[in-house]
């Protein structure tokens, strides 16, 4: 998708804070559901656990949807049906 450099530099920026922040917070989370990969299966809070894989996921899922933006001049998408097809 073809945005503004405004809007490229925002949605980069941002995204990739959440990503950050929301993979980081998810694997304390998950740390703190299983005491540090010590606790044995019966000791784990899987509610806890659950919460904290959702993070890594919902991390990861916001970082590649921001990849999917660029900006006017980045080159062409590999969708794009108006580039040459002579590879030479």
């Amino acid at each position: 998708m073809v945005v503004p450099m405004r809007v490229y530099k925002a949605v980069t920026v941002f995204t990739t804070l959440f990503a950050v922040v929301t993979v980081v917070g998810g694997f304390v989370v998950l740390d703190t559901a299983t005491n540090r990969a010590r606790a044995s299966f019966s000791e784990i809070d899987p509610l806890l656990a659950l919460v904290g894989i959702a993070l890594i996921v919902a991390g990861a899922a916001a970082y590649a949807f921001s990849t999917r933006f660029r900006a006017d001049g980045m080159g062409k998408s590999k969708d794009d049906t108006d580039e040459d097809s002579d590879n030479g």
